[in-house]
């Protein structure tokens, strides 16, 4: 036990130094702490591992490297600024799963992330591996250029800007002329959304739920126009609209009231509801029968739930708002 704190005592005494800038010659050491050259240089190996493994969560490469100027062995540190392959593989198969652009937005944008690579050899694997998906790329009905109109509706969210939209509903294709508060852009399920609060509304007519509290959804591609106005609208910090924590309770982009549901689930895969509703919370499992809770908003859970056949059973929900 003793020979085990003598090697942490020596491995951390001389990671705080290198982690303080500090010059390691293996000799002096060896003569300090009473062991042989080689202990020490097996120690810089394993303090070498130990920062490999740390670059993939902080993104920095950190490197302890033997210095012939100094001596003896520094750390370095270089900011890693280019995604590497396997990263990049990553993102292109998402966003080619997403389907969410059209090919004329979407290529382009892979294509750059590709320019990115270290190595043309690494480029051409790539291209390889995701080229039957490009091939075979199969764009939304909308086929809408979505980039800019994006970018224009982020910047009134930020800035706090009134905008006038057109809206083609769902179902009748009426078209809706709105004045509204942006406070948000979702992405789900292939579409783009906007979260924003209708100025200038009869609610007790126009709403199902005249009390809702919580921001109307617009797909983004059903705005058929677009006008950023000048004017801007004011947000108390206690009723400021958190993209985050409304994100973790619409899961289904339809309206309706924030409520609390609990269901009964005997599926194969528990995971998957969790992962589906990301404030579920599994209260009880008892003889493959497991009781989820969770807080859910709009009707869009009722037909999730239908979908899953006999697997959710007895739901019940409390409306909270």
């Amino acid at each position: 036990m003793k020979k085990e704190e003598d090697k942490a005592e020596r491995v951390l005494s001389i990671y705080t130094r290198l982690m303080q800038g500090k010059i390691i010659n293996k000799e002096e050491e060896s003569l300090k702490f009473g062991v042989a050259t080689r202990t020490i240089q097996r120690h810089i190996a394993d303090i070498n591992h130990f920062l490999s493994g740390q670059c993939n969560e902080t993104g920095e490469i950190k490197e302890v490297i033997h210095d012939a100027k100094s001596g003896g062995y520094r750390l370095e540190t270089k900011v890693q600024n280019q995604l590497i392959p396997e990263e990049l593989l990553a993102v292109c198969k998402v966003l080619l799963e997403s389907r969410a652009l059209v090919k004329e937005e979407m290529f382009p944008i892979i294509n750059k992330l590709l320019s990115a690579c270290g190595t043309e050899q690494d480029r051409k694997r790539i291209k390889d591996y995701i080229g039957n998906e490009m091939l075979h790329y199969v764009e939304l009905h909308h086929h809408k250029k979505l980039v800019k109109i994006l970018w224009e509706l982020e910047k009134a969210v930020k800035e706090q800007r009134y905008v006038e939209i057109c809206y083609k509903k769902l179902k009748n294709t009426q078209l809706v002329k709105r004045k509204v508060k942006p406070v948000g852009i979702m992405f789900s399920e292939f579409y783009y959304y906007l979260t924003a609060f209708i100025e200038d509304i009869d609610k007790e007519k126009e709403f199902q739920n005249p009390d809702d509290l919580f921001p109307t959804i617009y797909r983004v591609d059903r705005l058929e126009d677009i006008k950023i106005l000048d004017e801007h609208f004011p947000i108390p910090y206690k009723e400021r609209f958190e993209e985050g924590e409304f994100r973790r309770r619409i899961q289904f982009m339809y309206g309706g009231r924030l409520k609390k549901i609990r269901f009964k689930y005997k599926g194969s895969s528990l995971e998957a509801v969790l992962d589906r509703l990301p404030t579920a919370k599994v209260i009880k499992e008892e003889g493959g029968e497991v009781l989820v809770q969770a807080e859910v908003f709009g009707d869009g859970v009722d037909r999730w739930i239908r979908s899953q056949g006999d697997d959710i059973y007895d739901m019940e929900s409390i409306v909270l708002t």
